[in-house]
């Protein structure tokens, strides 16, 4: 099966690093047979707040519809995004909350505590950077952002298949550092992975 493949790039700022990773693994990509599109939240016009939960319907944006249809259209989704106070920034918190709502990624049941997955097509890969050591984002404050977005987003609405890049201490990091990871990164790109 072709890989159809949608980069969500989740950091505000267009000179950060993040964004040079989005680069890296798109000119990969361009090296293979897949298709890709892209999703940087930072461009869309869209409220973040969910203000009435899902009690009340709020009505999505355009740039919100089109990245649903992004979303349904791949069957391989790279998530990039930095990782501050042990999560995501909030602009891509709040994408998540007013893109992946019941009847698009989830659906309750009726009169049951359990739901249906929605996107169980896909699979994912986590890009994420840190200003500390991986090893002590691990073991020492047990990776809260990576259980938030696999376990209780991902793995919430049917994509099983999650794997993990995550490029630390990115904030004492040398020229070469960067540079190694972007080549690694491009090349997951290539094998779009």
């Amino acid at each position: 099966m072709k890989k159809q493949i949608l980069i969500i790039n989740g950091h505000p700022d267009k000179e950060s690093y993040c964004f040079a990773i989005s680069e890296a693994y798109k000119k990969g990509v361009s090296k293979s047979n897949a298709t890709l599109k892209t999703i940087n939240v930072t461009e869309l016009n869209f409220n973040p707040n969910l203000q009435s939960g899902y009690r009340k319907r709020t009505e999505l944006e355009p740039d919100l519809l089109d990245a649903q249809e992004k979303i349904k259209w791949a069957n391989h989704i790279v998530w990039i995004y930095p990782v501050w106070w042990g999560s995501y920034p909030a602009i891509l918190k709040g994408f998540i909350d007013r893109v992946f709502l019941p009847g698009f990624a989830f659906q309750k049941r009726k009169n049951s505590v359990w739901w249906n997955k929605l996107l169980t097509k896909n699979t994912a890969r986590i890009i994420s950077t840190l200003d500390q050591p991986t090893w002590y984002y691990q073991w020492v404050n047990r990776h809260p952002s990576h259980t938030a977005i696999k376990k209780l987003t991902l793995n919430f609405v049917g994509i099983k298949k999650v794997k993990f890049t995550t490029i630390g201490s990115l904030r004492l990091s040398t020229d070469s550092y960067r540079k190694n990871w972007l080549n690694k990164v491009e090349k997951l790109g290539e094998l779009n992975k």
